[in-house]
């Protein structure tokens, strides 16, 4: 399955512009797996896997713990879309992905294992 993660923080205006489209995106594909994580919230796991985010918004998009995709990008619906139609088909190729982002998918992957 694949999981979009939106990594940002509350104190980002950006950030607080793109969450009602972001909600709207994901209304919009209800199969895929949803996040809107602020990293602030999340010290211990941003220290954990390495991982210093320093441009909003940054999105991780990965095939269950297998990361595809970690960068920042435009708050753009039609945007989104399109990488999340590129990297979501079968076989899809990960796009320059850190060991970093690698790791912070794993263990979003076993936080909602976990939950579930």
């Amino acid at each position: 399955m694949l999981r979009v993660v939106c990594l940002c923080a509350e104190w980002c205006s950006a950030c607080r512009a793109w969450r009602p489209e972001w909600d709207a995106i994901a209304a919009r594909y209800p199969a895929l797996q949803w996040q809107w994580l602020d990293i602030e919230d999340e010290p211990d796991l941003m220290d954990e896997v390495g991982l210093d985010i320093e441009t909003f918004p940054t999105v991780l998009i990965a095939r269950d713990d297998q990361a595809l995709f970690l960068s920042a990008i435009p708050p753009q619906a039609e945007f989104l879309e399109n990488l999340m139609a590129r990297l979501g088909r079968e076989g899809a190729a990960p796009q320059g992905v850190t060991p970093e982002a690698a790791a912070l998918a794993v263990r979003l992957f076993e936080r909602g294992a976990q939950r579930s």
